[in-house]
């Protein structure tokens, strides 16, 4: 049974309304909160009473507005925006539902503190028997660094980094960053590189340091980093691959993440090709899980380490 939110929960709820929308009318907020307008104008009288400067405009383009520099009170959350911001952290971050040194976890007390009572008893009972299994592959970056990257990619600032790859290799490259994106556990940059003149995603958590430079960079117009990223996870390593498939490539594909490379018809069956910085990984953990008979064109490297996978399933059939 759904609980009747009170006045006061309601005016709460016109705040954050005209928090993200300024110039709403109190049929705009009588809209958005099921009500009616005599309803919404006493809810802004509320947030008035509470000492929240809340202007009227009035003409053509008028509203409700909140006056520049009015303070606005603590967050307030609705039991299920509580659970749900609970639940949220301990399904990204399983260490915060127990361990008090950790700093995810000490954040998360402090939010349960200050909830309202019953709200709180239910947010810190979610978190005190929850429990989460870590994931191996989640790797949490240097926070500084990841803030300094986020500015630089909101300023539309080129920055210089240094990098240490998965196999020790250490550079330093002139990037435009172009966005942060999480991606199963890890933060990547996507961003155009100098140093290789083209598109590269590099891991946030290798990266060692960070300096702004003074040049400016204008992004790709209509740019979705996600799928983008998508694309080049498997390009610009070191070990070249060309995996060809007998099966369709809508078949394929189900099996094919976008880190392995780009998967292409080719005939009656599909061609993957791509790079990898790990060609054992690629054999070992990639290509044996694929339910179809494939054969490795290029290169050298993975064709080897697919032949030692093999050897390896070979020999453990033997008597």
């Amino acid at each position: 049974m759904t609980t009747a939110l009170s006045p006061t929960a309601r005016a709460l709820r016109a705040l954050d309304l005209l928090h993200a929308r300024p110039g709403a009318t109190a049929n705009d907020l009588a809209d958005r909160l099921g009500v009616t307008e005599r309803a919404a104008r006493r809810y802004v009288e509320i947030l008035r009473e509470a000492g929240i400067a809340v202007e009227s405009v009035r003409g053509r383009y008028g509203g409700y507005r909140l006056q520049r520099g009015s303070g606005l009170p603590p967050v307030v959350f609705t039991e299920d925006e509580a659970l749900e911001l609970v639940m949220a952290v301990l399904e990204s971050h399983p260490a915060a539902a127990g361990d008090h040194d950790d700093g995810v976890g000490a954040a998360l007390e402090k939010v349960i503190r200050v909830l309202p009572e019953k709200v709180g008893r239910q947010a810190a009972a979610l978190r005190q028997h929850a429990a989460g299994a870590p994931d191996d592959r989640s790797v949490r970056p240097d926070p500084s660094v990841t803030s300094s990257l986020v500015a630089a990619v909101a300023d539309h600032r080129r920055v210089e980094i240094s990098y240490s790859s998965q196999a020790g290799n250490h550079w330093v490259t002139e990037v435009d960053p172009w966005a942060v994106v999480v991606r199963y556990g890890l933060w990547y940059l996507l961003c155009h590189s100098h140093r290789a003149d083209a598109i590269r995603t590099y891991r946030v958590d290798r990266i060692g340091s960070i300096a702004v430079l003074p040049y400016r960079f204008t992004p790709p117009a209509g740019l979705d980093a996600v799928a983008v990223l998508e694309e080049n996870l498997g390009t610009g390593w070191a070990f070249p691959t060309r995996v060809v498939f007998d099966a369709p490539r809508d078949d394929v594909a189900h099996w094919v993440g976008p880190s392995m490379g780009r998967l292409e018809p080719d005939g009656d069956g599909c061609v993957l090709v791509g790079s990898t910085q790990n060609p054992e990984m690629y054999a070992g953990e990639w290509l044996a899980q694929l339910p179809f008979s494939f054969r490795v064109e290029e290169g050298p490297e993975l064709r080897a380490a697919v032949a030692a996978v093999a050897a390896r399933l070979t020999n453990a059939c033997r008597p």
